[in-house]
C-alpha cells in the first residue's frame, strides 16, 4: 500500500533519536500485523480527553487493534467528549493558574485535565443518568457485566445519539462497540463512573457484584490470550504506563509461572510511548529489557520505547500504520 503525505513526511524527516524510534516502532507494528499477528493497545493518562479517538477509532475499524486495556477514565472520557464536546473549556495558560483560579473552575463545575476542563453536568451527569438505568436493570435481574459491557449497552441502545456533538467516527468507543472489541479495564473503580457506582452501593441501591471485578478481568484475559496467541502471537502497544499497561502484560508470567503453562508464548512485540524518563523503581520509567526478568518479554521480542508526549507520537504511529 502506498503511503500518504503524513507517512512520507515522517519517513523523510524522522531519522534520529526519538523521531527515529517512532518510525521503527511504527514499522515494527506494521510488520507484526502483516505476519498475521494481533495487537493489544493500552491507554493510560487522559488519552480520550486528548481526543485520540480521531485516529484510534479508524485503527479499530480497520482491524489494526484486536484488544484494548484502558483505565476507567479513558473508557468514560471518550464518551463524555462525544456527548459534551461543545461544553468543554480549554485553558491554554493552565501552568499559570493560581489556587483561587483552580477553585473557581471547581465552583463552576469544571474538572481540569491539564489544558482541558470537562463539564460536570453535560458530561458526568449525562452519562450517570443513563448508566443508572442500565445498572439498575442488571442489578434487578441479578445479571453481572464488565464495566465496558455496560458502556457498550449504553452506546448500542442509541440513547446517547441525541447528544452527539462530534462525528461519532471520531469516537474510539463507538468503533469498539460496533465491533464488540474486547476491552479490559483494570481498576475501574478509580474513575468517575466507578465512584458513582460505588456511591449507589454504599446507599444500598446496587450490589457491588453487579459489576464484574478486576480479578474476573484477569481470568477472562487469560482465556483470551491462550485463544489468540498462536502463530505470530500478540503484540503490546503501551501508551503511558500505570495499571492500564502493567495489569494486562502480567497475564503472560501468570500463565507461565503460576499456572505452569510452559507453552504460552511471550508477548511478540512491545512498544511503549512515555515521557517518563528512566528512573529508579518506576514501572513507566523502566526500559523494556527489565520486562524480560519478569517473564513478560522474550530476548528476541522486538522492543521499542519512544520517550515523548503520547499525544504527539501515538497519532503519528497510527497514521503510518493506516497509510495516511
Amino acid at each position: 500500500m502506498s503511503k500518504g503525505p503524513v507517512s512520507q513526511f515522517i519517513e523523510k524527516h524522522y531519522l534520529h533519536f526519538n523521531s527515529a524510534a517512532l518510525v521503527d516502532a511504527a514499522k515494527g507494528y506494521e510488520e507484526h500485523l502483516l505476519d498475521n499477528g494481533k495487537m493489544m493497545v493500552t491507554l493510560a493518562g487522559a488519552m480520550s480527553t486528548a481526543e485520540l479517538g480521531k485516529s484510534l477509532a479508524e485503527m479499530i475499524r480497520q482491524d489494526k487493534v484486536h484488544i484494548i486495556s484502558c483505565t476507567g477514565a479513558n473508557l468514560e472520557e471518550d464518551i463524555m467528549n462525544l456527548v459534551a464536546h461543545n461544553s468543554y473549556k480549554r485553558v491554554p495558560n493552565y501552568r499559570d493558574l493560581s489556587p483561587q483560579e483552580e477553585w473557581d473552575l471547581l465552583e463552576n463545575h469544571y474538572n481540569r485535565v491539564t489544558d482541558t476542563c470537562i463539564p460536570e453536568e453535560e458530561a458526568f451527569r449525562r452519562l450517570q443518568q443513563h448508566l443508572f438505568d442500565i445498572w439498575n436493570n442488571a442489578d434487578s435481574k441479578g445479571e453481572r457485566y464488565f464495566p465496558h459491557e455496560f458502556m457498550y449497552q449504553m452506546i448500542n441502545s442509541g440513547v446517547l445519539e441525541q447528544y452527539y456533538e462530534i462525528d461519532p467516527k471520531d469516537s474510539w468507543m463507538v468503533a469498539a462497540a460496533e465491533k464488540n472489541l474486547p476491552i479490559v479495564v483494570p481498576g475501574w473503580e478509580d474513575s468517575t463512573m466507578g465512584n458513582i457506582f460505588a456511591s449507589y452501593c454504599i446507599k444500598g441501591q446496587f450490589k457491588p457484584t453487579t459489576t464484574k471485578s478486576g480479578i474476573e478481568y484477569m481470568m477472562w484475559l487469560a482465556d483470551w490470550y491462550r485463544d489468540n496467541c498462536e502463530g505470530k502471537g500478540i503484540g503490546f502497544f503501551q501508551i503511558g504506563g500505570g495499571i492500564a499497561g502493567d495489569f494486562p502484560i502480567c497475564v503472560v508470567p501468570m500463565l507461565y509461572q503460576d499456572m505452569e503453562m510452559h507453552d504460552v508464548p511471550f508477548w511478540a512485540y512491545f512498544c511503549q510511548i512515555s515521557d517518563s524518563t528512566t528512573s529508579y523503581g518506576s514501572y513507566s520509567g523502566a526500559v523494556p529489557n527489565e520486562k524480560i526478568t519478569w517473564g513478560k518479554l522474550d530476548i528476541t521480542t522486538p522492543k521499542f520505547i519512544v520517550e515523548s508526549d503520547a499525544t504527539i507520537v501515538a497519532p503519528l504511529i497510527f497514521a503510518y500504520i493506516l497509510g495516511w
